[in-house]
């Protein structure tokens, strides 16, 4: 984990996670305007006062952009522990354990992985219906098996070195060799796995926001602006670049740090 403070992408992804992360925590001190009020300013340039102009219903394009960014991080993060928390059980389980469950628990891994990522959770979204809560879901079912997969190939990889044979010939049960030996040997890569995971997340959310199928209006969302900017890009570019540059940015981030740790 000291390569994040040693390695200069580790330091510049933590800079812009903790950046984002502050801008949108403090948005209601910072929002010039309430981002869901509307008023008679439509498609307004940016000038002095609304500094990034204003959408198709005359509400503030920056005000949004601060508080956008909430839904994208609440998205990912909650995503992430979610994917976290099943596939890393299951992968060291299978892992260690071996025989019929890994066989079963490997072809399940192999067969949700083998499923286009955002085709299913467009298709899940679409039934389930478009909430933040609902998008938490879909994306951290949708992210676990590849944390399942590195949990699991990290388990095989250590399962059989010395000191776990050791633990077996004392009498250990696999739960507390796994939670003694493998777990502390993998910690590290799952954590950059779940920074990446962050990363997809954020991204595959804005992905479902453009279609229609992110965070529901009004609530601000960095997809969803790009989406409305989008067929107003001659008149405001501001409605539309400034959330796609966030998103980068965001995603830049968590993709430096991941990278870092790994």
């Amino acid at each position: 984990m000291l390569s994040l403070f040693t390695k200069p992408r580790g330091v510049a992804g933590l800079a812009i996670v903790l950046a984002v992360g502050l801008i949108v925590t403090f948005a209601p001190l910072l929002a010039p305007f309430d981002p869901t009020q509307s008023s008679v300013f439509f498609l307004a340039p940016p000038d002095a006062e609304r500094w990034m102009g204003t959408d198709d219903l005359g509400r503030d394009t920056f005000s949004r952009l601060l508080y956008g960014g909430r839904s994208s991080l609440i998205v990912g993060m909650g995503a992430a522990v979610i994917a976290t928390l099943v596939g890393v059980p299951i992968g060291l389980a299978a892992g260690y354990l071996g025989g019929k469950f890994d066989v079963v628990a490997r072809q399940f891994i192999d067969l949700f992985i083998a499923l286009p990522g955002l085709v299913l959770a467009l298709i899940i979204t679409a039934v389930m219906g478009p909430t933040l809560f609902n998008l938490v879901l879909v994306l951290g079912f949708v992210s676990w098996p590849k944390v399942a997969r590195l949990a699991r190939g990290q388990a095989l990889a250590i399962r059989e070195s010395v000191f776990v044979e050791a633990s077996r010939a004392v009498g250990a049960g696999p739960a507390w060799i796994i939670h003694a030996h493998i777990w502390p040997n993998v910690v590290r890569i799952i954590a950059a796995q779940f920074a990446l995971t962050v990363a997809y997340s954020i991204f595959t959310s804005a992905s479902l926001s453009f279609l229609g199928l992110g965070v529901p209006p009004p609530t601000p969302d960095w997809g969803a602006m790009v989406r409305t900017g989008f067929d107003y890009l001659a008149l405001n570019p501001s409605m539309s670049m400034a959330p796609s540059g966030a998103v980068a940015l965001t995603v830049f981030g968590f993709y430096l740090i991941g990278t870092s740790i790994e």
